[in-house]
């Protein structure tokens, strides 16, 4: 497949990218590359004070400092991607323009580069792991295979979203907002309990893929068990279907990127 000879092409130029996408995200703040670290947390220390006297105990989980780090670590990954992909061709039209290059190497750069802060970020959810007695076990050998598929699914979907931002640079404030609705229908903050008997919001929140993510995130960080493997497997079916799909859209419509841009 021609993606794969351009892809061993050029990885040296994929490599120079990956680097720069985790080295300048901050380039010349003061804490650099701390933020990556800092978002997350900031985010966390603000839902774990307010979210329960909203929710009540009910809507909370045990340990619910930890419950609340291996959800809101894996979305930021998510969206950290989806974000900087969305955008990708737009920030970059100046060498598109001047210099060819398989442009699908600008959108796995991102990816690369997004699932190696999630790696890092993983140490903060390991020591929020270890310091609110969850405790870690080998379930975190599949921590890989999860992310790999959650990478994949990031993919997919900036393939399409940065295909269209060329064509309609609107998409980047749609993205946006359907993101932090998002946020709110995986069971990042709550629990699936909180939804009993909410009939199709429920079914509609269970179908989504970034919930059997979440979950399973949860299974090798704090239950110590092993995730629902059929359940992965068909995000992981879903998630290479969006991927395949996406690129099709994105070699498509890649042909009109330079009267666009």
């Amino acid at each position: 497949m021609q993606i794969w000879k351009d892809i061993y092409s050029y990885r040296e130029l994929l490599k120079t990218n990956v680097k720069k996408d985790i080295r300048g995200k901050y380039k010349g703040s003061f804490l650099g590359v701390l933020w990556s670290f800092l978002n997350p947390l900031l985010q966390v220390v603000v839902y774990w004070i307010v979210f329960p006297f909203i929710m009540g105990r009910a809507g909370t989980a045990d340990n619910y400092l930890c419950y609340l780090v291996t959800g809101i670590i894996p979305w930021t990954f998510f969206t950290s991607v989806v974000n900087a992909g969305t955008v990708s061709m737009i920030t970059n039209a100046g060498i598109i323009k001047k210099v060819y290059f398989p442009r699908e190497i600008l959108l796995i750069s991102q990816a690369l580069s997004g699932i190696i802060n999630f790696f890092i970020s993983c140490i903060i959810v390991v020591i929020f792991c270890i310091g609110t007695g969850a405790g870690i076990s080998y379930h975190l050998i599949l921590l890989p295979v999860i992310a790999v598929i959650e990478m994949i699914l990031s993919l997919g979907v900036i393939f399409i979203l940065s295909a269209l931002e060329v064509y309609v640079q609107d998409i980047e404030y749609v993205v946006s907002f359907l993101l932090n609705m998002g946020f709110y229908a995986a069971p990042i903050l709550y629990q699936m309990s909180v939804l009993d008997g909410a009939g199709l919001l429920q079914r509609i929140i269970s179908l989504n893929p970034f919930t059997v993510l979440i979950e399973g995130y949860r299974d090798i960080f704090m239950y110590h068990q092993w995730p629902d493997f059929t359940s992965l497997f068909m995000v992981l079916i879903l998630s290479l279907v969006i991927l395949i799909v996406g690129y099709g859209i994105f070699k498509t419509l890649e042909k009109g990127f330079a009267e666009k841009l």
